[in-house]
């Protein structure tokens, strides 16, 4: 909700903020590029999840918007075993907010989650 002066209750202006379809694009456009097509591979992980983290940053970072971002990514081999994950936050939900996307092909499982905070 945006005051008289065209500022929501953060201070930020809504062009200042990031929509989820904005960041849901930045992070598939960054696993894309990372992972394409290829197999699980055990000794790439380490280089696979810098490459997106670092990937997914450069990407927010021209935004030229201001937040604070966090990025986390875990790649599995598909095994048939299960995995599970949790997050919480407490925020300004104003302005804060995170996403995460899971995307697979045939070898593996990649989670990658993204918080932005405002301010």
């Amino acid at each position: 909700m945006m005051d008289e002066d065209g500022f929501g209750g953060s201070g930020l202006r809504e062009e200042q903020l990031i929509t989820s379809e904005e960041m849901d694009s930045i992070i598939r456009e960054s696993i894309d590029s990372t992972l394409g097509t290829a197999a699980f591979v055990h000794n790439k992980v380490n280089a696979w999840t810098s490459n997106l983290v670092e990937g997914c940053l450069k990407r927010l970072a021209a935004l030229a918007k201001p937040f604070k971002y966090v990025v986390t990514c875990a790649l599995v081999q598909k095994s048939g075993g299960g995995m599970h994950t949790a997050s919480t936050s407490l925020w300004d939900p104003n302005t804060d907010a995170k996403m995460t996307i899971l995307w697979e092909n045939p070898t593996m499982h990649c989670i990658v989650t993204v918080y932005w905070l405002g301010g």
